[in-house]
């Protein structure tokens, strides 16, 4: 192993870590789901700052990093949906622009060209809502309950990030494929 590596063995800790956390949601020891779900959040974070600091990036990293955050998130959607801690239909709209997203990206990939990934800013806006909201509600569940405006706010703003930001994907790389195809 060479320091370069260490990102993306980082990023793979991640993935690890998605299991216990959905199986600590299950059974209800939400106060470790929260401790580990926190820790996947630092290690994401790290991995980002080696990488960037030390230009230790590569391909497969810059395909797994995303692919594990969305692994975490997803599944933590779904398991707190599952308990009914979150509206399904809310799990289907994260799940739906997630799914329009990746095809978009697979279509652009095969029939445009290769594609660099590239969030946009209302997209990271997005990320982070669903994770405040999803920290929030492991929060409640474990240590103290947050004041259900919070909560409202919180919900509403991952529905507009959401919607907002998946229709952005799509309007985004639709005019970049339609430009390119002219070419």
């Amino acid at each position: 192993m060479i320091p370069s590596d260490l990102p993306n063995l980082i990023t793979v800790f991640r993935f690890l870590l998605v299991p216990p956390v959905v199986v600590l949601l299950l059974i209800g020891r939400f106060g470790s789901a929260l401790l580990i779900f926190a820790v996947a959040g630092f290690s994401d974070a790290l991995d980002g700052y080696l990488a960037k600091r030390y230009n230790w990036t590569s391909r497969a990293g810059a395909l797994m990093d995303p692919l594990a955050d969305k692994l975490l998130l997803v599944s933590a959607f779904v398991t707190l949906g599952w308990l009914g801690l979150i509206p399904l239909w809310l799990v289907g709209l994260v799940i739906l622009r997630d799914l329009v997203i990746v095809t978009g990206a697979i279509v652009y990939h095969m029939r445009i060209e290769q594609l660099e990934a590239e969030p946009s800013l209302v997209s990271k806006l997005n990320t982070f809502t669903q994770i405040v909201l999803l920290l929030a509600i492991m929060f409640t569940q474990a240590l103290r309950e947050l004041p259900e405006l919070w909560l409202d706010v919180l919900l509403y703003s991952v529905i507009v990030t959401t919607v907002w930001s998946g229709f952005d994907y799509v309007w985004t790389w639709s005019r970049r494929a339609w430009s390119r195809r002219d070419h």
